[in-house]
């Protein structure tokens, strides 16, 4: 029993992990890096199952989170960055596909929360019938 509550905790911090990389990406929509290499470059979360930082045999972690190099041009010839056609590189991050992003990421969070309670009732009952 305690393996499922195990199970449901490493869903719900890989799921924060994600909300917290949606949250970047969008904050940072239009957005250079702060070393000034370019546009900011959208984020995404990969997860594993299996055996993760904590040694966990059962649950998901994040086992990466990778860096997208696509990009999308604007044209403001004003721009400190525009070429001599007067485009800027800007990340190509779509607001609507990081709302749903995040609304996966919550529900699946929900999820987790859930079945962590339903667990801990399980345990609970069990506990009592013992005693």
């Amino acid at each position: 029993m305690f393996s499922a509550i195990d199970i449901s905790t490493s869903g719900l911090a890989a799921q924060r992990v994600r909300m917290n990389t949606v949250a970047m990406n969008m904050a940072n929509i239009d957005s250079d890096n702060p070393d000034g290499t370019g546009p900011y470059k959208r984020r995404s979360v990969i997860f594993e199952v299996g055996m993760g930082p904590n040694n966990q045999k059962d649950g998901v972690h994040v086992s990466k989170i990778e860096q997208e190099d696509n990009f999308r041009m604007e044209y403001d010839p004003n721009h400190h960055r525009a070429d001599e056609n007067g485009y800027v590189k800007m990340p190509a991050i779509d607001q609507m596909t990081e709302m749903v992003n995040m609304m996966e990421a919550e529900r699946a969070y929900q999820a987790n929360m859930t079945a962590m309670e339903v667990t801990k009732g399980m345990i609970t009952s069990s506990l009592r019938l013992l005693a």
